[in-house]
């Protein structure tokens, strides 16, 4: 059912997988996109295309999320057609797998300022608009990397350090903002298939560890995409604080 009033929709990580995933779920007459991404600006304008043919206003945006002045500019870009931001979907993010002696600080701050940092800027930036909004919803796109370790031997510290305080900043979030009735919630998804060849894993691994997962298959972007659609819908307004699992059956091994 489409809203009588334009909503205004964050999304970073929005050309590819969840992000991606997740426009093309929500995708309606009356919503405002603000759509970001680092780089692939061709996969960007897909999707811009796509919303647009549902019928939403959708400007976007390519650019570094370390950047606080690219944030800055991002934010203005989002409060451009209604003066401010109604929902924010974190999605920004990477998988790196390199072990202890192997990363440098460099990545490791990378990593946070990319995956973590940049929440708290976006939301300090916003965080007046979502107490304005009929409609306050946050949600960050965590990851089973800082919770199932050493699956198949694969661990992930600098993705999971990064995830790890997505999660403690999305739960001290929604504690501050629960008085103003918006909602902010984490979803962790488990092994979820890439688009294209862009992979931290080889096919064999990726065999290895269907084979582990109960569910006996990866998520498909769009499995997190619905639950996303579900969390920044009306129908979720009392579910706040939470860390949700989309992993097929992963965080029972």
């Amino acid at each position: 059912m489409e809203q009588d009033y334009i909503k205004s929709i964050l999304i970073t990580g929005a050309a590819s997988g969840i992000g991606a995933a997740t426009v093309k779920t929500i995708a309606q007459k009356n919503i405002y996109f603000t759509l970001t991404t680092k780089s692939n600006a061709k996969a960007l304008e897909e999707v811009v295309n796509y919303a647009r043919q549902k019928g939403s206003i959708v400007n976007s945006v390519c650019g570094d999320l370390s950047d606080k002045n690219f944030i800055k500019k991002l934010v203005a870009l989002g409060r451009a057609e209604t003066g401010l931001i109604d929902q924010f979907v974190a999605n920004a993010g990477y998988a790196d797998k390199k072990q202890f002696g192997d990363f440098n600080r460099f990545e490791l701050i990378k990593s946070i300022e990319t995956m973590s940092l940049s929440f708290a800027e976006i939301v300090n930036l916003c965080i007046d608009d979502f107490k304005k909004s009929k409609c306050g919803r946050v949600v960050s796109v965590s990851s089973f990397v800082n919770k199932n370790i050493g699956l198949n031997n694969n661990i992930f510290p600098v993705t999971a350090a990064a995830k790890g305080a997505l999660e403690a900043l999305s739960k001290t979030l929604s504690f501050q903002l629960a008085k103003y009735q918006v909602t902010v919630n984490s979803i962790s998804p488990g092994y979820t298939k890439k688009d294209g060849n862009h992979s931290a894993l080889s096919n064999k691994e990726w065999d290895q560890i269907i084979s582990k997962i109960p569910l006996e298959r990866l998520a498909s972007p769009k499995d997190s995409a619905n639950l996303i659609a579900f969390l920044l819908s009306d129908e979720a307004a009392y579910i706040t604080g939470q860390i949700i699992n989309v992993d097929g059956g992963l965080s029972l091994i």
